[in-house]
């Protein structure tokens, strides 16, 4: 019995897409990463968005606009922090923790929570700061007020996740894993930091 190729047009748009992720990501993979950590941490902030409005629009209260410009300073911070500084960080652990390591496993994740994580959500308190053009006391305010409830429920909510991502995930797919779990991550975060 001969078996039929589906021409292109007749495969699915989502299996096109991802086979166009795949080639990008082999061609340009810290553009790809970081245009990926782009949209989806700017849908992250829109969803926190949405959810707020509901919220207020149940409990009787006034409804703002969304707010472009709040979404805009996700897509850049995903652009040009979480994009790049992941790329970079998942693929030095493979260095620097390789899986032939018998304690690999206890070392990456204790790197990423108790090292990476504080940092690069201090990182992303100061260059949110910067992006909302507001000066070194709303900044250390903002630290003061939420910084440390964020990180734990970080600890909280990032660790079983990074474990499954930094051990068993493909370092190739490791952001763009991460960036499905930030999608509502981001959501939270904006809406503490507010």
């Amino acid at each position: 019995m001969p078996v039929e190729s589906l021409p292109v047009r007749d495969v699915s748009i989502q299996l096109r897409l991802l086979q166009q992720y795949l080639v990008l990501l082999k061609k340009y993979p810290i553009l790809t990463k970081s245009v990926t950590s782009g949209i989806l941490s700017a849908l992250g902030n829109l969803l926190s968005q949405i959810v707020e409005a509901r919220k207020k629009a149940k409990n009787g209260t006034p409804v703002n606009e969304i707010d472009a410009a709040g979404a805009a300073r996700y897509a850049i911070y995903g652009l040009v922090i979480t994009g790049p500084v992941s790329h970079y960080f998942y693929q030095l652990m493979e260095v620097w923790m390789p899986i032939t390591d018998p304690y690999c496993i206890v070392k990456r994740l204790l790197l990423d929570r108790l090292i990476f994580a504080p940092g690069f959500l201090l990182l992303f308190y100061f260059v949110m700061n910067i992006l909302e053009a507001k000066g070194w006391g709303d900044f250390e305010k903002k630290m003061r007020a939420s910084y440390w409830t964020a990180l734990k429920m970080n600890w909280k909510v990032w660790t079983p996740f990074q474990f499954i991502n930094i051990n068993f995930v493909p370092v190739q797919f490791r952001v763009l894993f991460a960036n499905m779990i930030a999608l509502f991550w981001y959501a939270y975060l904006a809406s503490v930091r507010k």
